[in-house]
């Protein structure tokens, strides 16, 4: 079948089949507790005070940290969302605001520049908004492969 065929046979079966409502969804599915992740990025410096490569560590330096913030529950039978994801993504931009391009070392609220305090600083920023909904917060740097996971709950 060529590209354009399959594209109209798609295109009609689209159509003449409606989006699947949760309230036309079994019981089950409908009840069944849905987690969301959002991504997000920020770059930022700081220093850090440790025993292992500890010159380079005190010197400024600074990171690209990737993260991913998961919030869980039962979709709303009206909206068939767990949390509308621009709601999430307005509250993960506000506090990236806080965070990207800036010098960790005085960011407010953040006790150490670590990946840990990282994680514990946007879970506590989030979970004025979504409450037990937040289920996790992870905050990596791909660059040199490591990560730290909070699981809440």
């Amino acid at each position: 079948m060529s590209s354009q065929l399959e594209y109209k046979v798609f295109k009609k079966d689209i159509q003449e089949r409606p989006f699947v409502s949760m309230s036309t969804t079994p019981a089950a599915i409908r009840k069944a507790v849905m987690s969301l992740t959002q991504g997000f990025y920020f770059e930022a410096a700081h220093t850090l005070e440790r025993a292992v490569d500890a010159d380079a560590s005190r010197r400024i330096h600074g990171h690209t940290y990737d993260g991913e913030v998961t919030v869980r529950g039962v979709p709303d039978g009206k909206s068939g969302m767990v949390v509308d994801l621009a709601v999430l993504r307005l509250a993960i931009e506000s506090t990236r605001d806080k965070l990207d391009h800036r010098f960790l070392d005085e960011v407010q609220g953040l006790s150490v520049p670590t990946l840990e305090g990282l994680c514990a600083f946007i879970a506590t920023d989030l979970y004025e908004r979504f409450g037990d909904a937040l289920v996790s917060v992870r905050v990596g740097r791909k660059a040199s492969g490591d990560s730290c996971l909070l699981s809440l709950g």
